[in-house]
């Protein structure tokens, strides 16, 4: 029988979504801004950081359990490894419950850096 517990996680309103740099459009990004964002888009350009991104991402619920998606043919190792460097780059959280770890996507991540490369804006 399993020791685990739903907990409720909170939905940010859409108003609460605020780009971490202008859109691209809008004008030309500082430095600290590329940096940021370099490192987002750098750690999404491996194809299995950006799997396990994915996986995370449209898991029921909005988290999962480092169990769940461990299965994207590398070794468990280099999952950490990969998960490490998303956590690093701001584009997940994790929270350790028991023996397991589970992640999700930082809240307003994936908006935000739709909001930054919005050529309409």
């Amino acid at each position: 029988m399993s020791k685990s517990e739903v907990v409720e996680l909170p939905v940010l309103p859409d108003d609460d979504v605020v780009p971490c740099c202008p859109p691209i459009t809008a004008a030309e990004l500082s430095p600290a801004d590329a940096e940021k964002m370099a490192a987002m888009f750098k750690a999404l350009s491996d194809p299995v950081r950006l799997r396990l991104f994915s996986r995370i991402a449209s898991h029921p619920g909005g988290e999962a359990c480092v169990c769940d998606i461990a299965d994207v043919g590398v070794s468990q190792p280099t999952v950490s490894h990969h998960l490490k460097k998303l956590r690093e780059a701001g584009l997940l959280t994790s929270e350790r419950r028991g023996t397991w770890v589970y992640y999700q996507v930082a809240p307003a991540v994936v908006a935000a850096m739709a909001a930054m490369l919005d050529l309409r804006a």
